[in-house]
């Protein structure tokens, strides 16, 4: 095996054995991009000669006999959404093109602390608002598994850039399902952590009450490792909490775990090769002993519509900072613009893309005076619906399983004039979000080369429970 094709845990071994070193573990992670980036356009900036020098410093520290972690010397990739201070942070939007952060993410000085190296910052669609990494405004990734296909989306670059072993693991965000869905459909591990679990400070925002940053990881030990390391209460992000939940604690044995599978999950316009592949994972599952169990979400199927009030609303009044003056790249004639408002509104026209122009639009005019109550206040109520039908169901079951995508990764193209069908990629991952819930998308199957994602789904701060079950699943497929 090559030295990039490593996990975190079996590169963790090899350092701290010295079978290898960090700087040949980091090189061989720039030598594959170096070979194969130019077909998988994962990455929008590289951080070569500094991960070089830091992995020399681990390296250094390790032959010293310094106590290290697991990760220090891990090649990671990080979303171009998340803040790497001195490195570009573009959002994939042109209006960001040239902003350099002035400060580490909260995430990224946790990771630092472990002796991490960034490698580069990943492609994602502008302002993380897609479902196909094909609404970035500097370049269209493609899915390691088969190039003509679209990586999935928002954390597109960051689930190829593991698939393609260009990095060990990554850090993504998740507001509808922008962790899940691209791993399920390059055959990654990628987790969505309960809302609060891990800080979002220096997190670019879309939709606050949404957003969550989490692992994208080769297997499910190498996902605990990345959360374990960036969770906890920070007094930067107010909306963060120490996890109610320590390892292993009211966690049944798997033998006598209860999963609860929703019935409106294989309802219609699920691929049939994908319900089935999700199935099989299921019985399998069964035969190792977990109690499976039918459940109902009854508000599941208003769950999109909901969500494509909720995220917009937010999302305009998140983007009303890039005015070409707080932020973002002001509107390069000058002689254009004849007073102010006009200078916001070229700057706004010619740095967003249309993805993003629509769900700014679609957001400001729900919030609007006469459609607050009928759009936004009754999106509220029905997300409350969907948080009690979870609720309900986890007094019953320990955990609930499903397909993270209706469809394995769709062409490049095939999709992106549709908003409506783009949109259905999240159908089985918005609710998770709309409640806070963790949920982990885990390999099942290939089906004609292409992956197949199962979501496993757990209560508020029950990423232990869903590590539990998916490490032993992942064992027996």
């Amino acid at each position: 095996m090559n030295l990039n094709e490593l996990t975190i845990i079996s590169a963790a071994k090899g350092l701290k054995n010295k079978e290898f070193s960090s700087t040949e573990l980091t090189q061989a992670v720039f030598n594959q991009i170096k070979k194969i980036e130019k077909d998988i356009n994962a990455f929008l900036s590289l951080n070569e000669e500094e991960a070089l020098r830091l992995a020399e410093e681990i390296d250094h520290r390790r032959n010293k006999g310094d106590e290290l972690g697991e990760l220090a010397g891990v090649p990671l990739a990080i979303k171009d959404n998340i803040l790497v201070k001195g490195l570009k942070c573009t959002a994939g939007s042109k209006i960001l093109a040239n902003f350099i952060a002035p400060y580490d993410a909260t995430v990224i000085k946790k990771l630092k602390q472990a002796g991490a190296i960034i490698i580069g910052k990943t492609n994602l669609d502008e302002f993380a608002m897609g479902g196909s990494t094909e609404a970035s405004a500097f370049k269209i990734t493609k899915n390691p598994c088969d190039l003509q296909r679209v990586p999935g989306g928002s954390s597109g670059g960051s689930a190829a850039a593991v698939a393609a072993n260009e990095a060990i693991a990554a850090l993504g965000s998740d507001t509808g399902g922008s962790i899940r869905q691209p791993a399920s459909f390059c055959g990654v591990v990628g987790l969505k952590p309960t809302y609060g679990a891990v800080s979002r400070f220096g997190l670019i925002a879309m939709a606050s009450s949404l957003d969550q940053i989490g692992p994208i990881t080769k297997t499910v030990g190498d996902a605990k490792i990345l959360f374990e390391a960036i969770k906890g209460k920070d007094p930067f992000d107010s909306t963060s909490v120490e996890s109610k939940i320590t390892q292993n604690s009211n966690i049944p044995p798997f033998q006598k775990i209860k999963i609860g599978v929703p019935k409106e999950y294989f309802a219609q316009g699920i691929d049939q090769e994908v319900e089935k592949s999700v199935w099989e994972a299921i019985e399998k599952m069964r035969s190792m002993g977990a109690q499976i169990k039918e459940i109902s979400l009854p508000n599941a199927q208003y769950a999109l519509a909901c969500y494509y009030i909720i995220m917009p609303c937010e999302a305009s009044a998140n983007l009303a900072r890039y005015d070409g003056i707080k932020y973002g790249e002001v509107v390069k004639s000058q002689s254009m613009v004849s007073n102010l408002l006009e200078g916001y509104l070229k700057t706004r026209q010619q740095g967003f893309g249309v993805e993003v122009r629509r769900r700014i639009m679609l957001g400001t005019y729900a919030l609007s005076a006469g459609y607050y109550d009928a759009y936004y206040l009754k999106a509220q109520k029905v997300r409350a619906l969907i948080k009690n039908d979870f609720e309900k169901a986890f007094k019953e079951v320990d955990l609930i399983v499903g397909p993270t995508s209706p469809t394995p990764a769709f062409k490049i193209g095939e999709k992106i004039n549709d908003p409506i069908k783009m949109y259905l990629a999240d159908i089985y991952t918005v609710s998770v979000n709309l409640a806070g819930l963790p949920a982990l998308s885990l390999p099942c199957k290939k089906i004609s080369n292409l992956p197949v994602g199962l979501q496993i789904i757990g209560p508020y701060f029950g990423e232990e429970k869903i590590f539990q079950a998916a490490s032993k699943l992942e064992a027996a497929l």
